[in-house]
């Protein structure tokens, strides 16, 4: 329930901030005084779409705040916000939506910014408004299944069938992967296993490529490296060679040092380079001694090489990845063993599914149909006292089209439902979105909500355009219809008829005035001798006579606290 809006800079409204009570709210005023702007305001909080064009002229930003009381049992809206860790205070909930002059808006829900399209779905299960075209759930044909399952009492039935369905559509997707041909399953069977036997056999070490590769370059080049080393060990220990020079060096400079004692540190250094250099010298030898030439090893390592090239360019493009590929082989290949023992098993449960969804989509056809035939039956008698005692309305319950033999289904049984209405003599039964009259439109819907009131969540329920095109009797009925679904839900009216408003628990009274300069649009309750003047001028027009102030007071009195 809807318990407080304020509104700034909102086409003609500056600043207005406004309580509603819970029963039966009517907004009144003369025509062009705004009601409709408060209503649009209201829209704009509940995630409508709306432009730059909606801000008052000259103002930067506007932006509408509201709070609404959540009752508890309201399971679709408590669960929506659980889901987001978002929690109300004291059973309250504060929306928040601004928009810039730029084009950029934004939302809250408590101190949470939410996307649009999200504030839009949270306030669905809040209000809805009619005479407009958002929030019009039973306009959505979609949502024709889930007021009848709600009439019917079937809604736990229309989830177990929708648990039921899903779980058959996963059965089937999983046998879809198993049933292919037996010549296929061999087929990848052997090729895996093959691929299986191919990369174990090979025994693959991860860095052992690099290591070939750089043993493959030395076998190859073998004579060079044996004459580069020759040469070496030859500069290094021949006659003439770097280290019995450097010995040389060493008795000579050693004398020196001798004479001159400033020269020892040379002389320890020079010692230091003779013996690395001697060392460098016995390594050399020692290799070369070692070194021999094997074409044997050399074809060895190419074959291995060869070997691991090929399992790459068929398995991946390292060695790593070309075990990694063992590995999924070999888990594939135990699970294609698996399922063609599981097959049959899953066979049986899909046969079982099939047959318990069958059953239960039947009982619901069954249940469905007959719900509808008591909801068209009701929805008609309170049209009929609505002025539209010709209309027919019908809750069309179809089974879908079939695919040859078989009944299609969906996640919701096997049934196309929507809302049809014929509202004049002698036309075709049309659907229930392609109604043209603002007023036959909005008296379908509160009689489609009087009977669905127990079965819709929505605390709120705003009727605008409710009146057009009615008076006298129809009037009256109406609002006799909306005084009583005001007993279970929150109702805001618009309304030009005194007779509507005179009904209402409260009475909010728009207005439009100028300084001159600019315009502004307020609101504000009514009550006693100010709600009076107001019914009676709805009564004569701008002029409030006597008689029309006795007319007023004797409507209140009898229908309404004056």
């Amino acid at each position: 329930m809807i318990e407080n809006i304020i509104v700034k800079n909102i086409a003609l409204i500056d600043s207005l901030s406004l309580d509603f009570a819970s029963g039966f709210n009517v907004l009144s005023g003369e025509t062009g005084a705004g009601k409709s702007i408060l209503i649009g305001a209201l829209s704009f909080l509940l995630g409508g779409k709306a432009g730059t064009d909606i801000l008052r002229t000259g103002a930067e930003e506007g932006w509408v705040s509201g709070s609404f009381y959540l009752d508890p049992q309201h399971k679709a809206a408590t669960a929506w916000l659980a889901e987001r860790d978002i929690e109300p205070e004291n059973g309250r909930i504060l929306l928040r939506r601004s928009i810039k002059q730029n084009g950029r808006s934004a939302a809250w829900i408590q101190s949470y910014p939410v996307a649009r399209t999200d504030l839009e779905v949270f306030t669905s299960f809040l209000v809805d408004i009619h005479g407009q075209h958002d929030h019009q759930s039973l306009f959505k044909i979609a949502e024709h299944r889930r007021f009848l399952d709600a009439y019917a009492g079937l809604e736990e039935e229309t989830a177990a069938f929708t648990a039921l369905y899903t779980e058959l559509s996963e059965k089937r997707a999983e046998l879809e992967q198993l049933n292919i041909s037996e010549k296929q399953l061999n087929e990848k069977i052997e090729l895996l296993n093959f691929a299986v036997e191919e990369i174990t056999k090979a025994k693959l070490k991860a860095d052992e490529e690099q290591e070939l590769e750089a043993e493959e370059n030395k076998l190859l080049q073998y004579e060079k490296l044996y004459e580069h080393i020759e040469e070496a060990d030859a500069v290094l220990t021949g006659e003439r060679g770097a280290v019995s020079l450097l010995k040389k060096a060493i008795n000579a400079f050693g004398a020196a040092a001798e004479i001159d004692g400033t020269l020892a540190e040379n002389m320890q250094r020079l010692e230091s380079a003779y013996y690395d250099l001697e060392d460098i010298a016995s390594n050399v030898a020692s290799y070369s001694a070692s070194m021999s030439f094997d074409p044997a090893r050399l074809e060895e390592v190419q074959e291995r090489l060869s070997l691991i090239y090929k399992l790459k360019k068929k398995y991946g493009n390292t060695i790593a990845e070309v075990l990694e590929y063992c590995d999924k082989a070999q888990k594939e290949l135990e699970q294609l063993v698996h399922n063609a023992d599981s097959k049959t098993e899953l066979e049986s449960e899909i046969q079982k599914c099939t047959q318990r969804l069958f059953t239960s989509g039947k009982a619901l056809s069954e249940k469905r149909a007959a719900a509808a035939k008591t909801l068209q039956t009701k929805v008609e008698a309170i049209l009929a006292q609505l002025g539209m005692p010709k209309t027919k309305f019908e809750v069309q319950v179809q089974l879908k089209d079939k695919t040859g033999n078989k009944q299609t289904v969906g996640p919701y049984g096997f049934d196309s439902i929507e809302f049809l209405i014929s509202p004049n003599p002698g036309e075709p039964l049309k659907s229930l979105a392609k109604i043209a009259s603002g007023g036959e439109l909005s008296r379908v819907m509160l009689a489609l909500k009087t009977v669905l009131a127990a079965a819709d969540e929505a605390d709120t329920l705003v009727f605008d355009e409710i009146d057009t095109g009615i008076g006298g009797e129809v009037a009256l009925a109406v609002s006799e219809h909306l005084k009583k679904l005001s007993e279970k839900k929150q109702i805001l009216c618009i309304t030009h008829l005194a007779i509507i408003a005179a009904h209402a628990d409260t009475q909010i009274k728009i207005e439009k005035t100028s300084d001159g300069t600019s315009t502004r649009t307020s609101a504000f309750i009514i009550e006693g001798q100010k709600r009076t003047e107001e019914i009676a001028r709805m009564l004569a027009g701008d002029e409030v006579s006597d008689v029309s102030q006795k007319h007023a007071q004797e409507l209140l009195q009898k229908y309404g606290t004056a």
